[in-house]
């Protein structure tokens, strides 16, 4: 409530039944906070949180789980893959945290200049072949 923001951000939901509770709707309101629901039965509006759960359920359902900590855990680990060590194609390669953290730039940048680096040398390699 301190922060600046141009655009108050809106939440995106499906209709299930908890998105329609009088609590939520008070909250939201409190936050000054719009609520948009997606078109029922068309899961593309909820695209990239769908596409994550799916990745996790396929992750996750690999192996049986006896007990609620170790479903728990598994999913804590698949998290944290998912953040910090997953490479995203949508973020140019790089990690969510890389991204959030600014990082994402500068490995960008050190990224190109091994990229030229190692056709300098390949190049080099050939010429030296083929003399």
């Amino acid at each position: 409530d301190q922060a600046i923001v141009r655009h108050k951000p809106r939440l995106l939901s499906d209709n299930g039944s908890c998105y329609i509770s009088g609590d939520l709707a008070e909250w939201l309101e409190d936050q000054k906070m719009g609520h948009v629901r997606g078109a029922p039965f068309h899961p593309q509006t909820q695209g990239k949180i769908e596409r994550w759960h799916q990745t996790m359920k396929n992750r996750v359902l690999l192996e049986n789980y006896y007990l609620p900590g170790d479903l728990e855990r598994q999913i804590e680990a698949f998290v944290d893959y998912y953040n910090n060590e997953r490479y995203h194609e949508s973020l140019n390669n790089v990690t969510p945290a890389d991204v959030y953290f600014g990082r994402d730039k500068a490995i960008i940048r050190e990224r190109a200049k091994i990229k030229k680096l190692t056709i300098q040398q390949r190049r080099l390699q050939h010429q030296k072949q083929a003399a």
